[in-house]
């Protein structure tokens, strides 16, 4: 679809206040996670392009010299379409990395890390995803900018692309998501008849597995209900969402709330949530505490 120029900047300043105001949000966990160093590396990146096109799209000369280079007003269009592709391709990367970064923090895989071992560790995880990616989207994708054929000093639209990874990522965490509950819930009428004490312990397991599950989801869905609308009207409606504006924090904040949701579904036993076993990855959106009734007592 083709844009102006200057709504495209507009989105872009947009998309930076808001990464910005929502890394500040979370200053205080932003950097014992993955996502959230991710977030700090995003929003530095974006805020250098929507400065450096905006003064190329604003210079009286319609063209200004960088290391040698002369740079137009058509590689406005070629820079936002580079960051398009390149944040397009970072979805699933970061998706799975986030993932395997909270499968280790919920289920206390790596106790020995420190602090400062963990964010050294999340700032190499996300140089190197900035790294690969961009070699990815030069060197092994199919990725031919657009540009219209006319001169540097009448182009006013870029051609941009919509992204179709984010409700990809979305479609299948929430499809696990399902499938845990569907599991969890349908669990008991599998359980084993003989002998009658390791029924009841599996009856039990089974209970507080499914309980587990539920308040999860619950937690879930009651913070991100407006998104998850939001991403419905995504999908029902014929409309896209411009590719450069498709990985933002706020993306990230509701990408993380749903990799822990799913982690607590599909792989973390509910023996370790009851026995408080499971730490809860940072979130600053849901707060993870799971209730349970055992033997008459009350147990968060």
């Amino acid at each position: 679809m083709m844009i102006s120029i200057p709504s495209i900047l507009l989105g872009l300043g947009g998309k930076c206040l808001l990464n910005w105001a929502l890394v500040f949000l979370q200053r205080n966990n932003i950097c014992k996670s993955l996502l959230g160093v991710f977030s700090v590396s995003l929003a530095v990146v974006d805020t250098i392009l929507t400065l450096f096109v905006t003064s190329l799209h604003m210079h009286a000369d319609g063209y200004v010299f960088l290391l040698g280079l002369k740079l137009t007003r058509y590689h406005v269009c070629l820079l936002v379409q580079i960051l398009g592709r390149v944040c397009n391709a970072l979805q699933w990367p970061v998706a799975v990395a986030a993932g395997c970064d909270h499968f280790f923090t919920v289920t206390r895989g790596l106790q020995t890390i420190t602090g400062r071992t963990r964010l050294i560790v999340c700032l190499f995880v996300s140089g190197l995803l900035w790294y690969l990616t961009v070699l990815y989207v030069f060197l092994l994708s199919d990725f031919l900018p657009v540009m219209e054929d006319v001169s540097h000093d009448q182009i006013h639209q870029c051609r941009i692309f919509h992204t179709t990874q984010i409700l990809q990522v979305a479609m299948f965490s929430l499809l696990t998501l399902g499938c845990a509950a569907l599991h969890a819930g349908c669990s008991t009428g599998f359980l084993k008849t003989p002998p009658l004490k390791e029924q009841i312990t599996e009856q039990s397991r089974a209970h507080l597995r499914r309980d587990a599950v539920h308040q999860a989801i619950h937690i879930f869905v009651n913070t991100w209900a407006p998104f998850l609308c939001f991403l419905a009207v995504l999908v029902l409606a014929p409309v896209g969402i411009p590719a450069y504006l498709g990985l933002n924090v706020a993306w990230l904040c509701f990408l993380n709330s749903l990799v822990i949701a799913v982690i607590f579904c599909t792989v973390c036993p509910a023996s370790q949530i009851t026995q408080g076993l499971a730490a809860a990855p940072p979130d600053h959106f849901c707060e993870w505490r799971f209730q349970f009734i055992l033997a008459g007592e009350d147990r968060t």
